[in-house]
């Protein structure tokens, strides 16, 4: 097959096109002679020597190895004649895989001679040495020209409407797709863009390794030395957060311009994504094209896998163990392995036996009372007797899975072991965390982003939180924090614990808003935030919604019900609050925070909706295999989904039924994470062999699904795009131009991803928006019918 060398987006004559002959009776006589000459050569061979599906012997690949070994032995008797020449020419001829390429290469310049007949070096630019596919034709796409239009509209509206609120609440939105929709002419935002935080400029040939810091964030650090007071102060106002100039916020006019999008715009946001993936011809059309893209990514793998193998084989040093990998989904609380639990217990036992851990009814009991009240010694543990492991009793049981947590089934050693907050203060956590990162750090490629909780039923959490941190000095340059927040209101209201929904919002943003403010105020806080990159909502999505979100809703401070407000009510109060805390933390010159919530386990699909909408990235996303709308709009817009397989398959969904490999196909921005270790794997935190829990989702995920290496590193490649650690971190993990487009962007040397992947992914991304956004040029925008829900009308960042 002769390459296409056609770029993106030009399109490819058909030299078929202006010959009006039956095509089937043209290509029968090759077809039959062909399968004639592979018969007659099968016979030839001894009986059944190879087997039908196999190359024959004297393939073309067979015949190019031979010229090519022919090549270097002639290289081998004349290297002493002219050694850098035949250096060079041999150093040529291992770029060029067929007589296809030399010939392009003579005809376009790629190649000159020397009088002695010999190549002299000239490099074509590596995205263009790959085979591409390309469609020719008119209708491109498969489908009526008009129907082709009406999707894009639709397609084109849902991308307005997350880059308004994405680029409203500071998080990142794919450069790529923001850059094709502002060539629509739509205006841009109006988001009271602040001076960006400089970062330190990263050399071309900078290590690997980030350089450590040689102090402690958390130590010798004096209050008098952090930001100063601003004097503002703050008010929960309808369940989003207002800042005044003054301490008494008494007088409207010295409110900040702090922007968020009011409810009104977002209900009808959410009203108009609705009506758009339950589009009978949206959702036909999106669903082409995503079953495009799969075999669109088959026929790549076929023609390229071997010349992405052979760029990788060229990379020195560098292969998939020794490549950052960061687990983009993992709970502090279940980060350890059940084995390393049980140590550290009875570790525990043997040295502070007599340690007061718990209080009873006003009276406190120490570590080994706690577990002769369970009949239990030191002894007696196992891994079975703790219990801890899902198994076949959680599947679509999130409330077994939940007790799970419990050592033993016993609360109690939940609250002694794996808890922040308690009557040691956190102690014995914090030193199993420890534990963990100092086996990450050892390791030095694998890195976490663990979620620590704040339940929102008191405004202490943060500093108790912020104060175990730093009094345990628990932190790691291989970790970042994110915040998950429960969705259990219903639980604490049930329990008299919290008056309405807002005082919950309260508990949960006020310390924030007040740090901000002023760092003094909350100075272990002020230290803890420059760790935590981000929120993450979490519970049992599968759980019933009895309430529907929308104008009609009770306001948070009139949610004084039992029910629990509906996924979408949680998402977009905790979406408000961080973006008006975003501006106020950009003004004062601290980094913002983005939302990355659990979101597609289970539940209804409209949860997917909200996350596309308000979120930079989610975890899980199992439901997209059933929106092919949302799946192509996750798609375009590039949104992070951190999967985790192993979990899936002992709560939701059987693996050999998970679409991660689909979606990996197609060119979503997938990453593999653990979820919980403590429940989920087997294999420990090695600092021989890194991150074990981690690499078990790698090795069972590339067993299961036959991943190649390529697509394993780029796995790990999306995992460090997609993940919360610092500009800085990733130029040096990924290379300092990592946030550019296309190839420019990738660094094999640092990846171990070829070019030719890279090249792939953007080129048919750029494709895809291409035909979506040349659909929309050729009508007006504004000429969709009102009376569809689906109106185009110009998108811009309303304030409140």
């Amino acid at each position: 097959m002769k390459p296409q060398r056609s770029l993106p987006g030009t399109p490819v004559t058909n030299p078929l096109k202006h010959f009006p002959i039956d095509l089937r009776t043209s290509m029968d006589g090759k077809y039959k002679e062909i399968a004639e000459e592979l018969f007659t050569r099968s016979l030839t061979e001894s009986e059944m020597r190879t087997a039908p599906y196999e190359f024959p012997e004297d393939s073309p690949i067979e015949q190019l190895e031979e010229r090519r070994q022919r090549l270097e032995r002639q290289i081998s008797q004349d290297i002493k004649l002219e050694p850098e020449i035949l250096l060079r020419a041999k150093q040529e001829f291992m770029k060029i895989d067929s007589d296809a390429d030399l010939e392009l290469m003579n005809q376009e310049g790629g190649v000159d001679r020397t009088d002695d007949g010999w190549m002299k070096e000239r490099v074509l630019p590596m995205e263009r040495e790959y085979q591409r596919v390309s469609i020719s034709g008119e209708e491109k796409c498969g489908v009526p020209f008009t129907d082709l239009v009406d999707a894009a509209k639709c397609v084109v509206k849902a991308l307005f409407i997350r880059e308004k609120y994405i680029a409203l609440s500071m998080q990142n939105f794919c450069k790529t797709t923001a850059r094709e929709l502002g060539e629509l002419g739509e205006k841009p935002l109006d988001l009271r863009i602040y001076e960006e935080i400089p970062e330190t400029p990263v050399d071309a040939d900078a290590p690997v390794h980030p350089p450590v810091s040689e102090t402690h964030p958390y130590e010798n650090q004096v209050t008098k030395n952090m930001p100063a007071d601003t004097g503002y102060s703050c008010k929960m106002v309808d369940g989003v957060m207002h800042v005044y100039t003054k301490k008494s916020p008494m007088e409207k006019s010295t409110e900040l311009d702090l922007p968020y999008p009011d409810l009104k715009e977002y209900i009808a946001d959410m009203n108009v994504m609705m009506a758009l993936i339950i589009n009978g011809p949206v959702k036909s059309f999106c669903y082409r094209r995503l079953q495009y893209l799969s075999s669109k990514f088959q026929m790549h793998i076929l023609l390229n896998e071997m010349k992405e193998l052979a760029a990788q084989k060229q990379v020195p040093h560098r292969d998939f163990y020794n490549i950052r990998k960061v687990d983009t989904h993992i709970h502090a609380s279940s980060c350890m392995n059940q084995k390393h639990l049980l140590r550290f217990i009875k570790r525990a036992m043997k040295k502070y036996p007599g340690e007061i851990v718990h209080m009873e009814h006003g009276r406190g009991q120490t570590l080994m009372e706690v577990f002769e009240n369970m009949n239990l010694t030191a002894f007696d543990l196992s891994v079975d007797t703790l219990d801890m492991h899902a198994d076949r009793n959680t599947f679509h049981r999130f409330d077994k899975f939940n007790a799970k947590y419990n050592p033993i089934g016993e609360s109690i050693l939940r609250e002694i072991f794996i808890k922040t907050d308690n009557h040691i203060e956190g102690k014995y956590f914090g030193h199993m965390i420890k534990e963990v990162m100092a086996d990450l750090e050892e390791s030095k490629y694998q890195n976490v982003e663990l979620r620590l909780s704040i339940y929102g039923r008191s405004r202490d959490e943060w500093d108790k939180l912020a104060q175990w941190a730093v009094k345990h000095q628990v932190y790691s340059d291989n970790v970042r924090w994110l915040i998950q927040v429960p969705r259990l209101f219903d639980v604490y209201r049930t329990k008299k614990q919290l008056a309405n929904f807002q005082e919950m919002m309260e508990n949960i943003f006020m310390p924030l808003f007040e740090v901000t403010i002023n760092p003094r105020s909350h100075p272990e806080l002020h230290l803890f935030l420059q760790h935590v990159v981000g929120f993450d909502s979490v519970d049992d999505e599968s759980k019933p919604e009895h309430h529907i979100f929308n104008m009609d809703s009770p306001l948070p401070a009139d949610w004084t019900e039992e029910d629990n407000p509906p996924y979408s009510y949680y998402l977009y109060y905790t979406y408000a609050n961080m973006t008006v805390l975003n501006h106020l933390r950009r003004r004062r010159g601290f980094h913002t925070l983005v939302l990355r919530p659990h979101c597609g386990e289970a539940g209804p699909v409209h949860h997917l909706v909200s996350g596309f909408i308000l979120s930079e990235n989610i975890s899980h996303g199992l439901l997209l295999r059933k929106a092919p709308v949302l799946q192509y709009l996750y798609y375009l817009a590039q949104i992070g989904i951190a999967m985790s397989p192993l979990s899936n398959n002992s709560l939701f969904l059987s693996y050999h039924r998970n679409p991660l490999p689909e979606y990996l196909a197609r060119g979503l921005m997938v990453s593999l994470s653990t979820d919980d270790p403590l429940q989920f794997h087997f294999t420990k935190v090695s600092a021989q062999w890194c991150s074990e829990p981690l690499m078990e989702e790698y090795s069972i995920a590339t067993q299961v699904w036959k991943l190649s290496s390529c697509d394993m590193c780029e796995l790990a490649r999306n995992s460090v795009l997609m993940s919360g650690f610092s500009h800085k971190a990733k130029s040096y993990w990924l290379g300092p131009k990592y946030s550019k487009e296309g190839p420019e962007s990738n660094d094999i040397r640092r990846t171990n991803v070829p070019d030719i992947r890279v090249a792939y992914r953007s080129e048919t991304l750029l494709e895809e928006l291409n035909l979506i956004t040349h659909a929309v040029h050729t009508k007006e925008l504004d000429n969709i019918d009102e009376e569809d829900t689906l109106s185009m009308a110009p998108v811009g960042a309303e304030g409140h």
